[in-house]
């Protein structure tokens, strides 16, 4: 089936802002005049009309931002992985839906920006296919051949105009938000905002991209079980990313659940080890879990499949600053100590005032919960439906999300809690990540052999770090 196409991206500012503005002002209308009318709903059936409203308005705006692609897209996108916790249900579900691969741009403009950028010698030298491998919002990647030894490359294309479109971009979707309604814009709205502008920033700077891919290709050199593509230079530029093309296969194929159980605990196994390093050692994380991300080479033995790690636009670097009370929150789940727990939870500014004994014991007892999959099974006991005669943890038998928004839900934390620092967030949804690729895999593994090499790293640190931040917040309230 051929992919659908455009002739261009529109980047111009007045275009995008009038088409946003226009959106936005329609859904606000819609919305008012739909909510007038609930009035005239029976009582018990207003709050389901109310969502009902919101969610439909909010689909309607997201098929108009879809129909800008750029980095209105990835605003939406962003903005319903992490605003969870500042956004609507509804507002959230819609922007979900946003493609991400459904438009390409047509061949001969991204012939002419490469041309610009690459200039015609080099062109020469390749043999690109006109057909992309994959489209998203803010650019498109096309496979290609070096003549002269038939290497094979893969080409990132930038979109015209869509770094410089960002900032207005960003002023624009505020504004749509405000005229539309749908969206309460708070301060704390408005750090994510900036947030989402950063991580923005860093996926359209592909020299920083370059760069990151080239130091975890070091740091995992000597680890045969992961494979990371080749920066290639000489068609690289600061809207051109190329790079070694990689053969590999989904991890949703269905042909991995095919592999032998040990294969899959193998790789299983792999992808946790990677998501400690980065947490524990590398500080530097992944922050786009997403499965597109990975490829599985299958080797001739179980010891030779490899892992294929793609797109690192999406690196954050962190310091032990923030990240530290964040390891400390996973050691004091892991040690079942609720104390340590609790400090690493002020120390990150997440609770907000003084929380009762009972919240805060609740609380401590939802991430032992969480954890499970990393504990001692001998120690911490987990439900006996998720472990094997070995007493290895069986991934993809887990129902630990659902027990966990189950607790979640019997609890009123929403009160006493504040809302999660953005570098919580982060950490919470590497390690769900690294969860989901295990559970979709079927592996069975023992989670506590995979975290005990790290859970010591940075620890003096650490907690000299939460202590001096516990100290310093308790004092500013006494």
């Amino acid at each position: 089936m051929a992919r659908k196409t455009v002739k261009r991206v529109k980047t111009g500012a007045f275009e995008r802002r009038f088409s946003m503005a226009r959106a936005g002002i329609l859904a606000g209308a819609r919305y008012a005049t739909l909510s007038a009318g609930t009035w005239l709903t029976p009582k018990d059936q207003r709050e389901a009309r109310r969502k009902a409203i919101l969610s439909g308005q909010a689909q309607e705006l997201v098929r108009e931002l879809g129909k800008l692609k750029g980095s209105v897209v990835k605003i939406g996108q962003m903005m319903a992985l992490f605003g969870e916790h500042f956004l609507p249900d509804e507002v959230t579900a819609a922007l979900h839906t946003l493609e991400n691969s459904t438009t390409a741009l047509e061949w001969p403009a991204i012939e002419r920006q490469l041309r610009k950028e690459l200039g015609d010698m080099k062109m020469s030298e390749l043999e690109i296919d006109p057909e992309p491998l994959g489209a998203a919002s803010l650019g498109q990647v096309h496979r290609a051949v070096r003549k002269s030894d038939g290497r094979e490359l893969v080409l990132k294309i930038q979109y015209p105009g869509v770094a410089d479109a960002i900032d207005s971009d960003m002023r624009a979707v505020v504004q749509l938000l405000k005229l539309s309604r749908l969206v309460p814009v708070t301060e704390q709205f408005n750090l994510w905002l900036d947030e989402v502008r950063a991580m923005l920033g860093r996926e359209v700077d592909y020299d920083l991209e370059a760069y990151t891919t080239r130091h975890f290709r070091k740091l995992l050199a000597d680890d045969p079980r992961f494979v990371v593509p080749e920066v290639f230079n000489a068609y690289s530029t600061h809207t051109v990313l190329c790079l070694s093309f990689e053969h590999g296969i989904n991890v949703s194929d269905p042909a991995v659940l095919e592999l032998s159980q040990p294969r899959r605990n193998f790789i299983g196994r792999a992808i946790m080890e990677l998501c400690c390093h980065e947490v524990f050692e590398w500080n530097k994380m992944q922050t786009d879990p997403n499965f597109g991300n990975y490829l599985l080479r299958v080797g001739e033995k179980p010891e030779d499949d490899q892992i294929v790690l793609l797109d690192f636009g999406a690196i954050r670097d962190f310091d032990d600053e923030v990240l530290g009370p964040g390891r400390e929150m996973i050691r004091g789940a892991w040690h079942h100590d609720k104390t340590r727990l609790i400090r690493a939870l002020h120390a990150l500014d997440f609770l907000a005032g003084s929380a009762p004994e009972r919240v805060l014991e609740d609380f401590s007892r939802l991430c032992f919960e969480a954890i499970e999959v990393l504990q001692d099974p001998e120690r911490f006991p987990p439900p006996p439906h998720v472990l094997n005669e070995q007493g290895e943890y069986l991934w993809g038998k887990s129902d630990l999300p659902s027990r966990i928004m189950a607790r979640a839900g019997r609890n009123a934390f929403s009160v006493h809690f504040d809302v999660p620092p953005k570098e919580f967030i982060f950490l919470a949804r590497k390690l769900l990540g690294a969860y989901t690729f295990l559970h979709v895999i079927e592996a069975e593994v023992r989670g506590d052999t995979i975290l005990q090499p790290f859970i010591g790293m940075h620890e003096e640190e650490d907690l000299a770090l939460v202590d001096r931040k516990y100290t310093e917040k308790t004092a500013v309230k006494g």
